[in-house]
């Protein structure tokens, strides 16, 4: 479905990483554990296909629930499903992110092994073994993959709004990775902000177990959620009685 109204606009600087975190609780507290579930389903499914392709539709069902919370509906676990209405839109959003990636950490390992085996081939060659060029080869990848870190980093963070465009908005994958850029960096310090906070939940439920992990990625996407929001507002529906959005998402700066 391809979007012909003009193109949506959103507020700078509105994304409150605290908040979103707070109001994202509030979001899926009374469905928690079918959120859990669905997070579950959802990485499961994505990991038998490469790139995210599955990924992209099941991330879309995903937000389509998370707005359909916001909206004051109650959920049921087939929405993750109609994620799948978004197909080829959530293809093109999921390539986009995940390619770039993808040939940024495997040439990231290329050079790394190629060059350890450099070093390692020249000091095989000499009598006394140099272990300044080892350590030096070593410091250098350090700060090349602290820059690899950096530059997936800024990539996770301009496609956050991706999917929530595609189901609320009704954009074309192309339109939506656009889009969620320009909001993306228009906001970029506090939804920084937020990505770190929810690297920090998801990095404890990590320690705590594997099964961990899934317990806190809920309140992750919904805290996304909430900053959509915060940045763009709900599309319209068809439904009469929605709620108003909260005042603090409405009247952002």
């Amino acid at each position: 479905m391809q979007n012909i109204s003009p193109e949506p606009t959103f507020n700078r600087g509105a994304v409150r990483p605290i908040e979103c975190l707070k109001l994202g609780w509030e979001l899926i507290k009374d469905q928690y554990w079918l959120f859990v579930g669905m997070a579950f389903v959802t990485f499961i499914l994505s990991s038998f296909v490469p790139f995210g392709i599955l990924m992209g539709p099941m991330m879309c069902g995903y937000y389509l629930a998370l707005l359909q919370r916001r909206r004051g509906q109650t959920v049921e676990f087939g929405t993750l499903f109609k994620g799948f209405d978004y197909f080829g839109d959530s293809v093109i959003a999921a390539l986009a992110h995940y390619v770039p990636m993808m040939i940024i950490i495997v040439g990231f390992y290329i050079v790394f092994y190629g060059g350890f085996l450099v070093v390692m081939v020249a000091q095989g060659g000499s009598n006394e073994p140099d272990p300044t060029a080892l350590f030096g080869f070593l410091g250098v990848m350090l700060v090349a993959m602290l820059a690899m870190m950096v530059v997936i980093t800024v990539i996770t963070l301009i496609f956050n709004f991706s999917y929530p465009l595609i189901v609320d908005r009704r954009l074309s994958g192309i339109e939506a990775v656009k889009l969620s850029a320009k909001a993306a960096l228009a906001n970029f310090w506090p939804l920084l902000g937020l990505m770190l906070l929810n690297g920090l939940i998801a990095t404890v439920g990590l320690f705590i177990c594997y099964i961990g992990i899934m317990l806190a990625i809920p309140l992750t996407y919904a805290a996304v959620a909430v900053a959509y929001e915060q940045v763009f507002g709900l599309g319209q529906v068809q439904s009469p009685n929605l709620p108003p959005p909260p005042p603090s998402f409405a009247n952002a700066p």
